[in-house]
Formats: C-alpha cells, structure tokens, sequence
C-alpha cells in the first residue's frame, strides 16, 4: 500500500513539472488560449466602435432651442421629463416637412429617437407635428375659408 501511494506522489510530482516546463516554453496548446484572448479584445473593441442603442421617447415640446429640446412625457408609467441635445446630424421634420428646433413650438407633439453618449442623451432624429387642438382649429379655419368662397 506505502509503495502505491509513493508511486502515485512520484506521478504526479513529475506530471506537475513537465506542466510547467511546457507552461514555460510556450507550447502550441498555450498558444491557441492567447489567440481566442485576442479575438475576444477585438470583439470588444468592435463594440466600443458600434453606434449606441437607439432609443425613444414621445410627449410635448416644453421648449426648444438652438442645441437642446426638452420634452415632457410619460415612462414607466410616471410623469417624466428629458432634455436632448440636438446636433447637426440631428433630423427634423414637423408635419412631413423639414424643419429646425426655431420650428419647434411649446405644445407640440413630438416623437424623438436618441442615442446616450457620454452620459447626455443625444437626438439622431425628432418627429413633430401640431397640438391637437390646434390641428382642430386648423380644420375649422380651412373649413370657413370654404364657406367664405362660396
């Protein structure tokens, strides 16, 4: 019994050495690790490259300016409010039509698709249209003008 376990501490004494002599000299098994490492390091380079997610969010104009817009909604459920950087690349359209934030009056309906960088939420595109009542108003108006004619 003393000799088998004495042989066995010798196996694996050797075992344990010749593992790391081979650890030591870069056997082709140790190489294939550092290559899928790389791989990986690359793939997480590519995704720090990637546009960040899209995002949406829908309410009213609270106000507009030359940079920023800040529209008042609802997420999750709660009354909430964000404030968008608008940029250059930033696409505007109100009522179909391309427009700018000087176009973009309290009130308004809007739909804005945005992206978070750098810790501020960037616009990439905003989707306008009238109040509601004012479009109401606006039917009304068309309306008398039609009266008027005849």
């Amino acid at each position: 019994m003393k000799k088998l376990v004495t042989l066995f501490i010798a196996f694996a004494f050797v075992t344990g050495v010749a593992g790391l002599a081979a650890a030591q000299t870069g056997t082709a098994a140790e190489k294939k690790p550092a290559e899928k490492t790389e791989k990986a390091g690359d793939k997480a380079e590519k995704k720090a490259d990637k546009k960040p997610a899209a995002k949406n969010a829908k309410g009213t104009v609270k106000s507009a300016g030359a940079d920023s817009l800040v529209v008042a909604g609802k997420a999750k459920g709660k009354d909430t409010e964000w404030t968008f950087a608008v940029d250059p690349k930033t696409k505007i359209k109100k009522g179909g039509k391309d427009a700018t934030t000087a176009d973009l009056q309290a009130g308004d309906n809007v739909q804005v698709r945005y992206s978070e960088q750098d810790d501020k939420m960037v616009a990439q595109s905003i989707s306008a249209s009238a109040p509601k009542a004012a479009k109401k108003n606006a039917g009304a108006a068309k309306a008398a003008k039609k009266e008027e004619k005849k």
